[in-house]
């Protein structure tokens, strides 16, 4: 998934992806066109950690 889709569909997203990949995360146009995966990789992160904290915000927006 594209990070700019998942932070609009999930807002409570945005604060691991300012954790994980900075502040640039939304200024950046790569957003709306990569996805999370390519972003790890950039910014030299693992991916399972960054998805696992993702999916625990999602349950936030979700109320699962």
């Amino acid at each position: 998934m594209m990070i700019g889709a998942v932070m609009e569909q999930y807002p409570s997203t945005i604060g691991v992806f300012k954790k994980w990949f900075g502040q640039g995360c939304f200024s950046c146009p790569g957003a709306k066109n990569e996805d999370i995966a390519f972003g790890s990789m950039m910014h030299n992160v693992e991916l399972d950690k960054v998805l696992g904290e993702l999916n625990i915000a999602i349950k936030t927006d979700t109320g699962s």
